[in-house]
């Protein structure tokens, strides 16, 4: 792209000084200090060198933007406001301001342009790098030396806060491992945050550790627009790391009262301090003041890069691709699709579901080619490798299996930035005590409605021998107090195929599936319902007079329905009439008709019971204040599973004995 002027720079970037200000003022809420502090490499990045266009958002091979410090969201609302994205004048004026499309921080769906949600520090520069993984897997699926299909940048701002975070350094790591070239990340370094003068927490040489993490780094200073420009350019040639750029700037630069102090970091200016700010800034003391010459400026590129689109895609259109590529681009336009009646694995014999589920894997990677996935450093314990593929590395980016490392939470906001960029279904790994690291990114996904995949091992105190700091027991429950997160615990090996079919099929927000570390047997499915019952989210599985109200209900999830089924055969035999329920989800079940509902726990019965390996708490909204739940409000211990089934109470004896009592 040509070079706009420095005066042309100069006055657009003081537009999004003046809009963000006053946007912030209105709402009388917000963040003027990185606004104001990054306008002029906003201004430089977006106008010359971003490659982005309201009238094809979707385009596959745009650049991708990111705001990790997702609280100066004004500033983004500004400039996709100024490019011609649905962001009028009027939500601006509507800044944080109920039902808007420019809330508070910047939310993926809710405003066009934006491209992960961000908000809680450093999560937003993990996606970025997740962003360009993605990027790099689907040109090494698409391109090559005949064609260019997929080339582009990922630029991400990040802040003194994202730094800090620990993150920020996970993220970091992995993306100089993996010499992520076509990431670009500029750094406010402007040494403020809301207590003061970062010298009071954070001395570190972020250059040297970021040299040390593999990226090449240059220092510039934020405001000067022909160094921006020219560091940019420097940076899209640098051919083997990933790139930071630490810009020395000034917090809320045009403030003459409050710019460089934590005062302007997170609320408004005051009117009055807007006044001297604009006067400073050469800009009318108008509110919400645009020029002609603005919007021109953004017209000419978002009008270059619409050619850039058009051009693309015909260009795609003249090419020939095998089926396994079309599907790759037709997901990266947002058609994904399963195929019908894949082979799954089926049981004669008892294995730990997560040994099923490594089965599942390699079965639906078989039929899936962009199924794609890794864990944090526990894929020989969890079984998530892909067999029939290799692992990415910096040099080959052709394999489907990611080695994460260990690092939890970014492994989660990763995955979220790959799923966000389009084109491949995301699954991460780890044992079920470690979602409380993955939680934080989850609940991201949650909110933005991603179709992350979260296979968690390990699930209950079965583990055993690791002890309590290893045994899940109120992960369960917080997992499901998440809202729009689907949690599984299917309850034997065939079952949990169907697990995963179900969150492939979840296309709305995350699943986390819960697997076994001890063998369970296979549920005989010529006695019981079929396994594809578990969509239902609960299911029947036997009663003793199945033309009676039953006395007494018994829910089960997991490795504790085939303990479930083993008191009732002895109850049975004493002439209890009892119904057996398998709940593998709670929020699959919710989401069936009141009538289907009605029919697997009837209100009429209420004398119920629950066996989960997991804590109670939740439980009363299926077998009430005065139900019995055989759970497990404590911690775990070290010792072999089987024991601790003893001191726990999760023997049928026990099982039975609490029943009969209750009754």
């Amino acid at each position: 792209m040509p070079k706009v002027n420095i005066d042309s720079l100069k006055l657009f970037s003081n537009v999004i000084r003046g809009l963000s200000m006053d946007a912030i003022q209105k709402a009388n809420s917000g963040h003027p200090g990185l606004p104001l502090g990054m306008a002029d490499v906003a201004a430089v990045l977006w106008l010359e060198h971003l490659n982005i266009t309201p009238k094809v958002s979707k385009w596959a091979n745009r650049d991708r933007f990111v705001l990790s410090g997702g609280h100066g969201s004004a500033m983004l609302y500004s400039l996709l406001h100024l490019f011609g994205y649905k962001v009028t004048m009027d939500d601006l004026k509507s800044f944080r301001q109920y039902g808007s499309v420019t809330p508070g921080h910047p939310e993926r769906g809710e405003t066009d342009g934006v491209e992960v949600t961000t908000g809680p520090l450093g999560q937003g520069f993990a996606n970025a790098v997740g962003l360009a993984m993605a990027e790099r897997m689907a040109a090494a699926r698409l391109n090559n030396a005949e064609r260019c299909v997929i080339d582009n940048y990922t630029y991400v701002f990040m802040g003194d806060g994202d730094m800090m975070e620990g993150i920020s350094h996970e993220a970091a790591s992995l993306a100089g491992n993996l010499k992520l070239n076509k990431l670009i990340a500029f750094y406010d370094s402007n040494n403020i945050s809301i207590e003061g003068n970062t010298a009071c927490t954070f001395t570190d040489d972020t250059a040297a550790r970021f040299k040390a993490y593999g990226w090449r780094v240059f220092q510039i200073d934020g405001h000067d627009y022909e160094q921006i420009s020219a560091t940019i350019r420097r940076a899209r040639k640098v051919a083997d790391k990933p790139i930071l750029v630490i810009c020395k700037t000034t917090i809320g630069k045009g403030s003459l009262n409050k710019a460089g102090t934590a005062k302007v970091h997170g609320e408004p200016l005051g009117a009055d301090e807007i006044v001297l700010a604009k006067q400073a800034l050469g800009l009318p003391a108008e509110d919400f003041w645009v020029p002609a010459e603005a919007y021109e400026l953004a017209r000419k590129k978002t009008t270059k890069c619409t050619r850039l689109a058009k051009a693309w895609e015909r260009k795609l259109a003249s090419m020939t691709f095998s089926a396994e590529e079309q599907q790759l681009l037709d997901a990266l336009n947002g058609q994904y699709s399963i195929p019908e009646n894949i082979a799954l694995p089926t049981y004669d014999k008892a294995v730990a579901t997560r040994a099923a589920s490594g089965k599942a894997i390699q079965a639906l990677t078989a039929a899936i080619p962009n199924l794609i996935g890794g864990s944090a450093d526990l894929a020989p314990s969890n079984k998530t490798w892909i067999d029939s593929s290799s692992a990415i590395s910096a040099d080959d980016f052709s394999g489907r299996n990611i080695h994460f490392g260990v690092r939890e939470l970014a492994m989660a906001a990763i995955q979220n930035g790959m799923i966000a960029y389009g084109g491949f279904y995301v699954f991460s790994a780890t044992f079920f005590v470690f979602a409380d690291y993955v939680r934080p990114a989850m609940r991201v996904a949650a909110i933005s409605k991603l179709p992350a995949i979260y296979l968690f091992s390990h699930d209950s105190f079965y583990v055993g021998e690791d002890g309590a700091t290893h045994e899940p027991i109120e992960q369960l429950s917080s997992l499901r107090a998440m809202p729009n997160t689907v949690v599984i615990r299917p309850a034997d090996p065939t079952e949990t195929a169907q697990a995963w079919l179900a969150a492939l099929r979840n296309t709305t927000g995350p699943t986390a599936i819960l697997v076994t570390r001890q063998n369970l047997e296979p549920l005989d499915r010529s006695i019981y319902p079929a396994p594809e019952m578990l969509e239902k989210g609960a299911y029947v599985l036997c009663q003793t007079k199945s033309d009676e109200q039953p006395d007494a209900i018994i829910i089960a999830t997991g490795s504790e329905v085939q303990l479930a089924l083993k008191a009732y055969e002895q109850l049975k035999a004493e002439g209890k009439n009892l119904r057996v329920v398998n709940m593998p989800s709670w929020e699959l079940f919710e989401k069936q008709s009141k009538e289907y509902q009605e029919t697997v726990l009837p209100k009429a019965c209420t004398k119920r019971i629950v066996i989960e390996a997991a804590s109670s708490f939740g439980w009363e909204r299926y077998i009430g204040a005065e139900g019995l739940a055989i759970t497990i409000d404590h911690f775990g211990a070290s010792a072999p599973y089987k024991v601790l089934e003893q001191k726990f109470g999760f023997t049928q004896e026990a099982v039975v004995e609490k029943i009969k009592n209750h009754l």
